[in-house]
């Protein structure tokens, strides 16, 4: 489908219009509560693109807009939500991709800052941990980065290779030697997988 409004579908053409931004920064998508209508075919692939039936959506712009209304709810399921409506839609791995990092400053003293695909920024700390998973076909490490709500970023590869040569070596509580990475005042293992989110500062405060 071509991403043009002209020939876009009435139906996403009013979740467009209703999408559209008030001039307040990020919509309070986590306070509405609207109906769930069902889901369309919209999906957002592991690579962090957008496609709709099938068909990318290459529209920047386009793609922003849905981003500031995309919610992940405690059902696993992730939706696009507006005032009056809320509409399912697949996401293949992490709804964002954190493409840029920005270092400063060393060992605790260290703050990460991230750039993602869709325009947020974020500086990993306490209330955005890092997380590690295993990468299914591979067992390589795959780093996300909560982004808002219950949204997070996948960073891109090369921001693994860069944040690897960030790492050091750090004792955790117990005194064993732990591998991982310093984000505002606080150390997130990337030895240790199975953890959901890294340790707080309170947790590395030693």
């Amino acid at each position: 489908m071509p991403d043009h409004f002209d020939v876009t579908p009435t139906g996403l053409q009013e979740l467009i219009r209703r999408a559209a931004p008030s001039g307040r920064g990020l919509p309070p998508v986590e306070r509405w509560e609207p109906d769930y209508c069902g889901a369309i075919d919209m999906r957002i692939a592991a690579d962090g693109s957008w496609h709709y039936m099938g068909t990318p959506i290459n529209r920047e712009a386009l793609v922003r807009l849905f981003s500031t209304v995309l919610r992940h709810d405690a059902d696993g399921g992730f939706y696009l939500v507006t005032p009056v409506e809320k509409i399912g839609i697949t996401v293949d791995d992490a709804p964002f991709i954190a493409v840029e990092m920005h270092a400063e400053g060393k060992g605790r003293a260290q703050t990460l800052t991230f750039r993602t695909n869709v325009g947020d920024v974020v500086v990993a700390g306490e209330e955005h941990p890092i997380r590690f998973a295993l990468e299914a076909d591979t067992d390589g490490l795959k780093p996300y980065i909560h982004v808002r709500g219950r949204l997070e970023a996948k960073l891109a590869r090369p921001l693994l290779y860069e944040m690897a040569e960030l790492a050091v070596e750090w004792p955790d509580e117990t005194g064993e030697t732990r591998f991982g990475i310093w984000s505002g005042g606080c150390f997130f293992a990337m030895d240790d997988p199975e953890t959901e989110f890294g340790a707080t500062g309170d947790d590395a405060d030693r």
